[in-house]
């Protein structure tokens, strides 16, 4: 940034540019979706008004709480995965999430509810199994403690005899049947790994009030990094060893996680608070497909609930043959799904996809800024794309080219949503500095009714990131670039210069907590 060598305000008339990028809002790629999804989405949108990305991801949501543990995909060579999918609407009150996620899961509800009623009677028999199981130890037991206590020289053979005995009731402790639950609303991350490691393999943690996710206790916690590194290694598909120290250890392998949630803005950006910047550090967040509509409120107006449902009856018949489709599970109760492969032609728009991603990463880049979810977005890709062509094509052996390039097109839409959303709310470390700064400037220059101050006093009682002169002079070179603040030399002084029109507009639309 230049030096110049005058005492009025070098940016007296100019106006000032924003310190963030307000990207745009894209309108949601309808006809990318496949026709039977589609027209579901459509009809509920017709009647319900909800904004439509969120009736959209909400629908992927549900697919993915039953595709998951039928189907893994494969990218290429050692790059196979799971296809669960993490989702996240941002929406305010009143904006009908509930009846969004409800509309869609239903047929998941239903099968839950049936699932349990059926197992009742087996679960019965399993706790009279146990309970007996349970005397026979503690007999054995007590057998093995009056030997050691009688005379040394009783028969060793005898108590080799109940030791066996206890060796082999040990080893055959019997199991609980395997009842599916797939459905979690406020779970914490570890009662929900043990809950896939004994109940059942695949859930989802589902939630049209997410602050029961991210507000939750562990999320505020020393704990937060270890449930954020948890919830990721599902995402993954890799295995989790919980170490406990007053219960039973035990090791999560062969399960699949998706989650379906939906927040309000002001919880979100208290968990970032919360969580400091391990929400974007860990890699959590650029996990999800994000969406962040614009509100419906004001201009739904009413209209009857249409006496048939026959594109949502379609799509939910679909769900349902998913559900009643045997699960294959290994004999130690692990998943072990199906490998859906791409097409030779689907792959090489693939990799096209990619390497556009890719390019687009450098630093400069267009998506330098959302680099973590940039880098995931091709793998997010593929998962959709099996979504597209497993739900809609059940007979298919491989993922066509026409649903894999449908299911880039969402996925592209959503990764400008988290460009918009992390433009937004969290920022990168330099542009942070810069809002600190300038904010600093701001208030500064009011209370002093000044347009002015030194240097050298930034650097002795400026924020205290920027008291360090290689950083102030990098933050000031960006406030300069948006003609907010400018550098200049007055003889042996410095004086940073702030632009007077910014000291008579409203307060900034960002708190400190952004920072």
């Amino acid at each position: 940034h230049s030096m110049l060598n005058h005492s009025t305000n070098p940016l007296d008339f100019q106006q000032p540019f924003s310190l963030t990028v307000n990207l745009e809002e894209r309108s949601y790629p309808k006809d990318a979706l496949p026709p039977l999804i589609r027209n579901a989405v459509d009809e509920a949108y017709n009647f319900i008004k909800a904004p439509y990305p969120m009736l959209a991801t909400a629908s992927l949501g549900a697919i993915s709480t039953v595709l998951q543990a039928h189907y893994d995909v494969t990218r290429g060579d050692k790059l196979n995965g799971p296809s669960s999918l993490f989702t996240l609407t941002i929406a305010e009150s009143g904006e009908r999430k509930s009846t969004c996620d409800g509309i869609f899961s239903k047929p998941i509800q239903i099968y839950e509810a049936e699932q349990a009623d059926m197992a009742k009677a087996t679960i019965q028999i399993h706790t009279a199994k146990h309970m007996a199981w349970e005397v026979e130890v503690s007999v054995t037991k007590d057998k093995i403690k009056s030997l050691a206590k009688g005379p040394e020289n009783a028969s060793k053979a005898n108590m080799g005899y109940h030791k066996n005995a206890l060796e082999n009731l040990m080893l055959n402790e019997p199991q609980p049947p395997k009842v599916p639950r797939l459905i979690y609303s406020d779970a914490t991350p570890e009662a929900l790994a043990y809950s896939l490691h004994k109940n059942w393999p695949a859930g989802s943690i589902a939630s049209s009030e997410a602050g029961l996710v991210f507000g939750s206790h562990g999320m505020r916690s020393e704990s937060v990094m270890k449930n954020l590194g948890m919830l990721n290694t599902l995402w993954d598909g890799g295995e989790l060893q919980i170490e406990r120290r007053t219960s039973e250890s035990f090791r999560v392998k062969g399960a699949r996680l998706s989650m379906s949630l939906q927040v309000q803005e002001p919880t979100l950006r208290s968990f970032f608070d919360a969580s400091g910047n391990l929400a974007r550090g860990t890699g959590f967040l650029a996990r999800f497909l994000l969406a962040w509509p614009a509100s419906t409120q004001g201009s739904r107006p009413f209209s009857e609930a249409p006496k048939e449902w026959p594109f949502i009856s379609q799509f939910h018949q679909r769900l349902t043959a998913l559900l009643n489709k045997d699960v294959v599970l290994t004999e130690d109760g692990t998943l072990d799904p199906e490998l859906i492969h791409l097409s030779v032609e689907a792959k090489s728009k693939w990799v096209q996809f990619h390497d556009r991603i890719e390019e687009m990463l450098k630093v400069g880049g267009e998506l330098s800024d959302v680099r973590d979810v940039a880098s995931k977005i091709a793998d997010n890709a593929v998962r959709i794309a099996l979504h597209f062509q497993m739900f809609c094509e059940p007979d298919s052996l491989e993922i066509n080219a026409d649903n894999l390039k449908r299911a880039c097109e969402i996925a592209e839409w959503h990764l400008n949503e988290s460009r918009r959303f992390f433009g937004e709310l969290a920022l990168s470390p330099e542009t942070a500095r810069a809002m600190q700064l300038d904010k600093f400037l701001i208030k500064y220059c009011q209370q002093h009714k000044t347009e002015r101050v030194s240097k050298s006093d930034l650097l002795r009682s400026g924020p205290m990131a920027l008291r360090n002169k290689v950083v102030l002079e990098k933050t000031l070179a960006i406030l300069h670039s948006k003609l907010r603040a400018e550098l200049v030399v007055e003889g042996k002084s410095q004086w940073v210069y702030i632009n007077s029109l910014l000291l008579h507009q409203s307060p900034s639309k960002y708190t400190a907590e952004d920072i």
